[in-house]
């Protein structure tokens, strides 16, 4: 299986023909899930949803399918009938020919003040996991844990103690989009071996457009 970095938190997954693709929001390329055979969404935010780049992906094909929590689900289902798919922690199913599970429940806390939203994470083909906005362990081994490096809600320690929890084969950074380069040198450079002890994983920042096999 083939890995494409997108811009932020967005991921292409391909495999003998066969693209899914993981939220494609405002933070990524306009063109990021133009192509794909199936959208995972984990939850609302702009950066992971860009909806009128979705709706003009499922307009310019007809056999695209999406699978998202519900709150994305009803901003697009009543358009889009029998191709917007509701799911939720502890669903398994089937998405472009890649086996999909459903890990996680809630958005992880910005600020008290704030209420918060759905959020779930998706482990695909029982190798790559995508936890969305959320610091979740999906509970089984993982080899290529979709790391979210940098965002409101999350600080650098706890970044660090996920890796050591979920403990895969390797981190691959997303969620990256509001780091300089001087920023993602030093996250860099702290997940290195020359850095802090992640255990036996292996850490990597792909640029988008940069793919590796998984």
């Amino acid at each position: 299986m083939e890995l494409t970095k997108k811009g932020h938190a967005c991921v292409r997954l391909t495999e003998q023909g066969r693209t899914l693709v993981i939220d494609p929001g405002g933070f990524s390329e306009p063109d990021a899930a133009l192509g794909a055979d199936a959208v995972l969404i984990t939850h609302e935010h702009p950066d992971h949803l860009d909806e009128g780049r979705l709706r003009a992906a499922l307009d310019a094909d007809p056999g695209l399918e999406i699978w998202t929590s519900g709150a994305v689900a009803d901003l697009l289902a009543g358009a889009f009938p029998g191709r917007v798919h509701r799911v939720g922690e502890g669903d398994a199913f089937e998405a472009a020919g890649f086996r999909v599970e459903v890990h996680g429940q809630l958005h992880a806390v910005i600020h008290p003040d704030l209420p918060r939203i759905a959020n779930i994470g998706f482990l695909v083909d029982e190798s790559v996991f995508h936890p969305g906005d959320a610091l979740t362990v999906p509970g089984r081994p993982v080899d290529t844990l979709m790391l979210p490096l940098h965002a409101p809600w999350n600080k650098f320690s706890e970044v660090v103690d996920y890796v050591r929890e979920v403990a895969p084969k390797r981190a691959v950074a997303v969620h990256d989009g509001l780091l300089s380069d001087t920023g993602l040198a030093v996250y860099g450079r702290n997940l290195s071996p020359q850095g802090l002890d992640i255990g036996p994983s292996s850490y990597a920042r792909l640029t988008p457009g940069e793919s590796v096999s998984v």
